[in-house]
């Protein structure tokens, strides 16, 4: 089965980075995607007044899955929306452009992938950057 769960304590965080090879941020928010209580990613968070920005976001080394990752990022994205934050961006060092526009990011005038989360969870399956 299919979870994405909030990182409740920080020591957990800190472990599931390093097993990603990602940094780990005190600061941040995060989230892991488990299939099946394995491992598969975790992602890093933030807000702010600029809007939401997802800081990082990797697979556990040899272990990724498109699905779990789809998922952990909607999560992310959905919470954001849920906090009164519209905008967000996906800063996370991520070479596979076709999930991050999967999850709904398309990139600005200058660059960046950027999302309007404003209604996006009323319908979010009509949205589709491919």
């Amino acid at each position: 089965m299919l979870e994405v769960l909030p990182i409740q304590e920080k020591k957990r965080q800190e472990e599931l980075c390093a097993l990603c090879g990602i940094p780990f941020r005190v600061d941040s928010l995060a989230y892991q995607a488990t299939v099946d209580g394995e491992l598969k990613g975790i992602c890093q968070f933030t807000m702010d007044g600029n809007g939401g920005r997802i800081q990082d976001f990797a697979a556990l080394p040899n272990h990724y899955e498109f699905e779990p990752m789809f998922v952990m990022g909607r999560a992310a994205l959905n919470f954001i929306d849920l906090c009164g934050v519209h905008t967000a961006f996906f800063d996370a060092d991520c070479s596979n452009e076709n999930l991050i526009k999967s999850i709904g990011f398309s990139r600005n005038s200058d660059g960046r992938w950027e999302i309007d989360l404003t209604d996006f969870f009323l319908h979010p399956c009509q949205h589709s950057h491919n």
